[in-house]
């Protein structure tokens, strides 16, 4: 069973909730960062943890706020984080695929619940194809 590291603010609290249960029927064992209510948080206090906890096991994660933009900004702060913010199936396969993405950001009050739980599954499921994209994570990695 593969560990996956989830963490909302307290706009994404309610979608959070409904993805763990929905995961943890798929299998996944999850590793709740927070929040853990509806109560006002500042989204960074959730994400550097859970990018934290990425960089030393090598998991993957799912942060949510209410656009995904603050999640999204503060984990690629994080030089061994790859996080995309995706409002489709097809960015969420295609950021796995080509960008070796390991943190899924989803907007709470953007995407609908339905459309997050696809997004999630979607991102996933897709592995890294490596080839030519290895390429341009190695050039990533090398930016200063």
């Amino acid at each position: 069973m593969e560990v996956l590291h989830i963490g909302s603010d307290h706009a994404g609290y309610q979608l959070k909730m409904l993805l763990v249960g929905e995961l943890e029927k798929l299998g996944w064992k999850i590793n709740d960062h927070g929040s853990h209510s509806r109560e006002s948080c500042d989204y960074p206090l959730v994400a550097h943890p859970l990018c934290n906890a990425i960089a030393q096991d090598g998991s993957m994660g799912i942060l949510i706020c209410g656009t995904g933009i603050g999640m999204s900004i503060a984990a690629n702060r994080h030089p061994e984080i790859r996080a995309a913010l995706c409002t489709t199936e097809l960015h969420a396969r295609l950021a796995r695929r080509h960008n070796d993405a390991n943190v899924l950001c989803l907007g709470a009050r953007i995407t609908g619940d339905e459309l997050a739980l696809a997004i999630t599954v979607a991102f996933l499921e897709s592995k890294f194809e490596g080839g030519r994209h290895q390429r341009r994570i190695d050039e990533i990695n090398t930016a200063k």
